[in-house]
């Protein structure tokens, strides 16, 4: 990209861990504007405009979207969840609607933006169907998808690259695994579910056990990390209308990481007991207001807080699993070989996120957690 061209960079789904991992990395970036799109409004929005906007609201959509004449990169992150999570994964409800929503952007963005050069579009794992059967492994761009099953990936994929063909815009797909980094309220953030019981479990004593199950080898993702990929995405020539996996380059087990997990929040690592963290979701939030009245805590009510993050968590600890999981690997040699490389250590990434909640009065500070 020529450096004296502007950019303006417009985030969908502004608020959840891939969108505000976006916003705050753009808008830390001189020489571009960035519009921050989601219902609720950021915690902060980094000096970016802010737009409130449901986007299965279709006319409304229109409207709101007739205004915005500059954007040059659109980085869609917004994503609709069903009630129970996992189950409604598979539900065609979820489909329709991730399908109805990027449309309803789409659509009226091109006509008010015909400068746009650039489309980043978020997926996952399920592309290779790994809420129904085990990965094959490493599952690869372009080998290993299974579009047998039904997945809003596909219809939003489908849509996007007919949409793009024969014009000057390109896109790019980004499939991140397990993501960990800072929402509040969201369905897939580990750090307000994990953080959550640890302080739950301080308040019988110092051990913090491994509450999940049988063990996997799987992968995550720093927000940060997968910020910059996407922002290099948006330049790159080599990763125009292509699909990546992203990483942070190395594989974890649960119970191998949960050493450095349990200090960060100034507790000991007991004998793993197997524990539903939904459960907390009843009998913990008197406990947990208690805890934010003690310590002075900016964090919302246990609900508010976490969102579906317990039931998240439990499902990637694999609670109640007694066999070994079939591992859960995806290959990164093909963003490695277009240009990004960026790579981080997951237990420093697990540390890093617990002390920067801790920093912002959303999690106990602990004396033997942070400086």
């Amino acid at each position: 990209m020529d450096i004296g061209m502007k950019k303006t960079i417009l985030i969908a789904g502004a608020t959840g861990l891939v969108g505000y991992g976006a916003l705050k990395h753009f808008t830390q970036r001189p020489g571009q504007d960035v519009i921050a799109l989601s219902r609720r409004a950021p915690r902060e929005t980094f000096g970016a405009r802010f737009i409130p906007l449901d986007l299965t609201d279709t006319a409304r959509c229109r409207a709101m979207i007739r205004g915005l004449t500059g954007v040059t990169h659109l980085v869609y992150a917004a994503l609709f969840e069903l009630p129970g999570l996992v189950e409604g994964w598979r539900d065609e409800r979820q489909i329709r609607t991730n399908d109805l929503m990027l449309r309803n952007l789409l659509e009226p963005l091109l006509e008010a933006s015909p400068g746009l050069r650039h489309v980043t579009l978020l997926q996952g794992t399920k592309a290779y169907g790994v809420h129904v059967r085990p990965l094959t492994v490493p599952a690869r761009e372009g080998r290993s998808e299974r579009r047998e099953q039904p997945n809003f990936y596909w219809a939003q994929e489908d849509f996007l690259k007919a949409r793009q063909s024969g014009a000057s815009w390109h896109w790019t797909i980004l499939r991140p695994v397990l993501i960990v980094g800072e929402a509040i309220g969201g369905a897939m953030n580990l750090i307000p579910a994990l953080g959550c019981y640890a302080a739950l479990m301080r308040l019988r004593g110092e051990v913090l056990p491994y509450p999940g199950g049988a063990p996997r080898v799987a992968q995550a993702v720093d927000a940060d990390l997968l910020a910059r990929a996407i922002d290099w995405a948006g330049e790159a020539h080599k990763a125009r209308n292509d699909t990546f996996n992203v990483t942070n380059g190395d594989v974890f087990v649960w119970e191998n990481v949960w050493p450095a997990i349990a200090e960060a929040v100034g507790m000991h690592m007991g004998q793993p007991s197997p524990f539903a963290l939904t459960s907390l979701l009843e009998t913990g939030a008197a406990d947990w207001d208690f805890i934010r009245t003690r310590h002075n805590l900016l964090a919302p009510s246990l609900r508010e807080f976490v969102g579906q993050s317990m039931e998240y968590a439990d499902y990637q600890m694999r609670y109640g699993r007694t066999d070994i999981g079939p591992p859960s690997i995806v290959s990164t040699v093909k963003i490695n070989q277009a240009g990004f490389h960026d790579t981080m250590d997951t237990e420093t990434m697990f540390r890093k996120w617990f002390r920067a909640f801790q920093r912002m009065r959303l999690l106990p500070l602990s004396d033997h957690a942070i400086a």
